[in-house]
């Protein structure tokens, strides 16, 4: 070997043995926030006196995102078309149906209208949309994910036990096991006896703050809640509206919500984040358009 040939390939060797260190580098770099954001799509009713301007998976593309929970509407092959040409790269189903529930005008029979939605949290319901949603799934590859809302909520309203909800863990897995699940989680609900028995069933944990007022401890309950699911991400929900309030997130603690996620999701302390919604946009107008700001400059 000559002197120039050493030379050569010495260098080569030292530019092969820093590629892991640049590659260990490039995946330690904070994630652009709307590379990790899901937003809650579709037309739910939750105390607005209209409709919005924004469907299935168009508050997704106003936010700058590209994954939805699609919420609010059956799960069918139409709904997953329809966000499959949008552009959206991911989607989850929710699978505790929020079905509305029509009122009908003395005056004017047969021209009810969705007044309200009810939550259906039985057993036999999540595991039938379960197994839609895995039948969906291996048509429609980008649907990823089954989605429970209000957990909690309905294991203590229908006194669910762990062996009852694990047939709902098995129906989401039944058809394409790839499937994750999906359980909401509330800050008031992290009482370790509230969850015994029940945490393995998750694959990631949707966390949220209902009340808004209590955003200012938003980093402890975090911490509690990675304490309570071990190893399990955590995707923290951020709601435009305060539904105990019935009005807006004030603005001071919807900044220091997200820059509380700016923070941990760049510290890898969370998985991502959630947006309600969608169809709130319109209607809580100053609170959507910061936060679309805040996703674009972060």
């Amino acid at each position: 070997m000559t002197r120039r040939d050493f030379i050569r390939s010495a260098a080569a060797a030292g530019v092969a043995a820093s590629l892991p260190c640049v590659a260990a580098a490039a995946s330690r770099r904070p994630r652009r926030l709307a590379d990790v954001g899901w937003c809650w799509d579709g037309q739910g009713l939750s105390g607005q006196w209209r409709f919005s301007i924004f469907g299935a998976g168009e508050g997704t593309k106003w936010f700058g995102l590209r994954r939805t929970c699609f919420m609010f509407h059956p799960n069918t092959a139409m709904a997953m078309e329809k966000l499959r040409d949008m552009g959206i790269e991911e989607v989850v189903c929710d699978i505790s149906k929020w079905d509305y529930q029509k009122i009908e005008h003395p005056d004017y029979k047969g021209l009810g209208a969705p007044m309200r939605m009810n939550h259906d949290g039985r057993i036999e319901r999540k595991c039938r949309e379960a197994e839609i949603v895995g039948r969906l799934s291996l048509k429609y590859p980008f649907l990823t994910g089954a989605f429970d809302d209000d957990l909690y909520g309905k294991i203590k309203t229908e006194k669910i036990k762990p062996d009852d909800y694990a047939a709902v863990h098995r129906a989401v897995k039944s058809v394409n096991p790839k499937l994750n699940h999906w359980g909401v989680v509330y800050a008031h609900e992290l009482k370790k006896e509230n969850w015994a028995g029940f945490t393995d069933f998750l694959d990631m944990v949707s966390f949220w703050v209902w009340k808004s007022k209590d955003l200012v401890n938003l980093d402890r309950y975090v911490a509690e809640c990675r304490g309570l699911f071990p190893g399990k991400p955590i995707n923290v929900g951020c709601y435009l509206r305060d539904f105990t309030l019935l009005d807006a997130v004030p603005m001071d603690l919807l900044k220091h919500q997200w820059k509380f996620v700016a923070k941990a999701v760049a510290a890898g302390t969370i998985q991502g984040f959630q947006i309600i919604s969608g169809k709130l946009i319109d209607m809580h107008p100053q609170q959507a358009t910061w936060v679309r700001d805040f996703i674009k400059a972060n």
